[in-house]
């Protein structure tokens, strides 16, 4: 028997010559019609009962044929096979040749030899990767390394609610332990759920991602069913040791018997910020708050950031887990990013490259909060079953843009990042090679601008992540403003038109808004060092005090009058020699038993001589600083004295109880008074211009009012 997938034929058509077939054209055209009727022929299959096979035929790119044995005949196997695998056959005859010699018979291939005894699976594609295909080396490389016990706060579940988050600094920034789920709000399957019953409520022919822990991979075409069949096979038959960390069950029936703790909920964005007309069957939203994780004894998961930098809530509902631990610092968070999908990852221990490792132990009915970006990895020393998930949150958007960079550098796949969260890079940090995308994000935005313009009041911390997510908008909004046509179109399908028609808009007028509810001084259009933050009336953040002004005492080099002005620099500055005094005067001594000498002494005339007065004895130094620059006017000078006077009574009858004073007169300010406009003039915006050199002031001392000598006035 032969078989062949075979393409159609194609007719050759002939075009007719305009100008009239030759003689020798005339005599070839029955030869090729002659050819072309055979080539047909050869198209046509036998068992074909009439046009409509052939049309079928005709249809299909490519069509599967078989010759009998016999006949050499060639038919189509959908029209002779009655459905078989024609991989299958050996030898094939058709049915008139099966009718003419009874003795002729369709035979099978012998089935391929098989043994009985197992075979041990090699993991070829690890091993090109260098990956060693034993899950027990990640317990070998924690030998001999110090790993701290946690001091990780343990919590009633009653205490952990968002006034804990409001009244302790150190709230959602370590993990906590809750012991027993009793006050937390949540709803957990009854003890005694098993696996069994997950498949059950599920579905055998739900599909599942099956991590092979050996090479910390997934294993393809795994479904629930199978799943179960590997589960309840005894440990040490099992072929390998495998891991399910990733099975969302919104929509399915056993979510209906799983709720998270009450504080996600209040905490989570999809919760608060996506909309509910866009959630449930048939809308594509982010489904990542309800998990269940199933690992055999001696599965690892190796060391990671869950996802954005999402916070994780993690119930044990039978078994154990140990975790082990590593703050999210600058420095870990980088070594995290240099190890993390490199050749060193094969072989090295990421703790040797941080500060310090931790390690909690959780056993049934534990709950666990870890907060945004924590490094960990997880032991698994019996069988268990955990039911978890992930929420995104406003106590710490700067680390879940960290982590989001560390995501992009690093290569992770889309599918593992946190679902509409964002899909691109751009220079400000949260952020896929090509684009960023954030429609959870936009939502928030939105939000939080809606909040802002009805005066709600928020914690500094949340302030600070609104800020922080402001810039991310901001960031987006210059994509779609300058960006790239492709990048453009990606950024604006990104913004979620039912509830925003104006991206950009939105994201400058929130970046607005959260700046001066958080009392600052400078509205710039960049995150700098010359912004400065200062605290209202003692309030931190200047939460209660919005839009008031601030009085700042800041350098020239740090003040900013306009967004995007900078000053002239100074052509010259000089700084004159200290220029020292010592004189004895009789000046009245300071009466310690009234304040009235303070006064007396800011205003000058407490330094004054007079003839009943105690002899004192004064030590001057001054200081002069001249700067100078050419204006479009003329030149600018610029001079600041600064004198410091320590004042000695001698010996005598005392008034007072304190025998010296020292007055110190501190730099006056850099920038000159601004000049008043006249009529038909405008106002310089920088300082005081002059047309020439203006009259020397006057150096006589004049009772040393405030210390400083009336010529030390600027300029």
């Amino acid at each position: 028997m032969a078989r062949s997938t075979r393409r159609r034929s194609g007719k050759t058509q002939k075009t007719p010559d305009p100008a009239g077939a030759t003689d020798d054209d005339s005599q070839s055209q029955p030869a090729q019609e002659e050819q072309e009727a055979r080539k047909e022929d050869d198209d046509k299959c036998p068992a074909c009962k009439d046009e409509q096979g052939q049309g079928e035929q005709l249809a299909a790119d490519k069509e599967q044929w078989v010759r009998c044995d016999a006949c050499k005949t060639w038919f189509h196997w959908r029209c002779v096979g009655e459905g078989g695998d024609l991989d299958a056959i050996g030898k094939w005859f058709c049915r008139p040749c099966l009718d003419a010699d009874p003795a002729r018979m369709i035979t099978m291939k012998p089935p391929a030899r098989k043994s009985a005894r197992k075979k041990t699976q090699r993991d070829y594609a690890g091993l090109n990767a260098g990956q060693e295909a034993d899950p027990s080396r990640f317990l070998r490389m924690m030998e001999g390394r110090v790993i701290k016990r946690d001091s990780f706060r343990r919590m009633k579940g009653s205490e952990v609610g968002v006034e804990w988050l409001e009244n302790d600094e150190s709230a959602m920034k370590e993990p906590i332990v809750v012991e027993a789920e009793e006050g937390l709000g949540m709803k957990m399957p009854p003890q005694g759920f098993t696996v069994a019953d997950v498949v059950e409520a599920v579905g055998e022919d739900y599909p599942v991602e099956v991590i092979d822990v050996a090479t910390q991979s997934n294993t393809p075409n795994w479904t629930l069913g199978k799943w179960l069949e590997y589960w309840q096979t005894e440990p040490s038959k099992r072929d390998k040791i495998r891991n399910v960390i990733s099975l969302e069950i919104s929509g399915t029936p056993l979510a209906d018997q799983v709720l998270p703790p009450r504080i996600v909920r209040e905490l989570d964005w999809v919760e608060k910020f996506w909309p509910n007309t866009k959630k449930g069957r048939g809308h594509n939203y982010p489904k990542v708050q309800l998990y269940c994780l199933m690992g055999v004894g001696g599965a690892w998961t190796d060391w990671h950031i869950d996802f954005a930098g999402s916070s994780v809530y993690y119930h044990i509902l039978s078994g154990a887990k140990v975790f082990y631990f590593i703050r999210p610092t600058p420095a870990n968070l980088a070594a995290y990013e240099r190890w993390s999908g490199t050749e060193v990852q094969n072989h090295s221990w990421l703790g040797d490259m941080c500060d310090e490792v931790f390690k909690v132990e959780l056993k049934t009915g534990n709950t666990m909060i870890i907060p945004t970006g924590w490094i960990h990895a997880v032991y698994t020393p019996a069988d268990t079953l955990v039911f978890g998930g992930n929420f995104l949150h406003s106590y710490n958007v700067p680390t879940q843009i960290r982590v989001r960079e560390i995501e992009i550098a690093t290569h992770v796949p889309k599918k593992f990042r946190f679902p509409h969260f964002s899909r691109r890079v751009s220079n400000f940090s949260l952020l896929d090679q090509a684009n960023i995308r954030c429609r959870l994000c936009w939502y928030a935005g939105e939000k939080y601008l809606r909040d802002l313009k009805a005066k709600e009041e928020f914690s500094p911390r949340v302030l600070e992540s609104v800020e922080v997510l402001a810039e991310f908008l901001v960031a987006e909004s210059r994509t779609i403003e300058r960006g790239s046509d492709p990048a453009k179109r990606q950024a604006k399908e990104e913004v979620p038109g039912d509830r925003i028609k104006d991206g950009p808009a939105l994201a400058r007028e929130l970046r607005w808004r959260v700046r001066h509810a958080a009392g600052y001084s400078s509205d710039d259009d960049s995150r700098s060092s010359r912004r400065t933050k200062s605290a209202v009336n003692g309030e931190a953040n200047g939460v209660g005090n919005k839009r008031k002004r601030i009085a700042m005492d800041c350098s020239e080099d740090s003040l900013e009058l306009f967004r995007n002005f900078k000053r002239p620099s100074w052509d010259r500055v000089e700084e004159h020699p200290t220029v020292k005094e010592s004189r004895t005067m009789r000046v009245r001594r300071p009466n310690s038993k009234s304040q009235d000498w303070v006064k007396e002494w800011v205003d000058g005339s407490g330094g004054a001589e007079v003839g009943d007065g105690d002899e004192a004895h004064v030590e001057r130094k001054r200081d002069v600083i001249v700067k100078v620059r050419k204006t479009a006017k003329g030149l600018e000078r610029q001079r600041v004295e600064r004198m410091l006077e320590e004042w000695t009574w001698n010996g005598g009858p005392s008034s007072a109880g304190s025998p010296s004073l020292s007055v110190h007169a501190p730099m006056a300010s850099e920038d000159p008074p601004a000049p008043v406009a006249t009529k038909g003039e405008p106002m310089d915006q920088d300082a005081g211009t002059l047309g020439a050199d203006p009259p020397a002031p006057s150096t006589s001392n004049a009772g040393g009012v405030n210390g400083v000598a009336p010529g030390g006035a600027v300029e």
